[in-house]
């Protein structure tokens, strides 16, 4: 059975920084690509940051750049997203998905159907 597991959500003040995880097991780590999705309320859920290790590629939306670093430890089948500099519009439920092919598409476009964490959330306010 897929599973993901997030975790490392948190209120922190402007500014600060977290590091959420997702911890992944029941599939072939190495052979798919991970990714990091957000969601607020009313909105579409949105492609933050996504790596393939295979490819030794990642992505990152313009709104993250140069703040968040994604990064991924194979030998734990876990993915971290390293968040600094937080603002109040990156609060946001986090969700990661494991992506077996097109996980460009997916990142940048619709987000995927498939395997998908329970989210964690995030919260940036003062």
């Amino acid at each position: 059975e897929v599973q993901l597991v997030e975790s490392g959500g948190a209120l922190v003040q402007p500014g600060g920084s977290l590091r959420l995880s997702c911890v992944a097991s029941g599939f072939s780590f190495d052979d798919y690509a991970i990714g990091w999705f957000r969601q607020v309320p009313g909105k579409v859920r949105e492609g933050v940051s996504c790596i393939s290790s295979s490819e030794g590629r990642t992505y990152y939306a313009d709104s993250v750049k140069d703040r968040f670093t994604i990064s991924s430890d194979n030998a734990k089948s876990t993915v971290y997203l390293q968040m600094n500099s937080l603002k109040p519009e990156d609060t946001a439920v986090y969700y990661c998905a494991a992506m077996e092919r097109h996980w460009y598409y997916y990142c940048t476009g619709p987000p995927p159907r498939d395997y998908w964490g329970q989210g964690t959330q995030v919260t940036v306010s003062s």
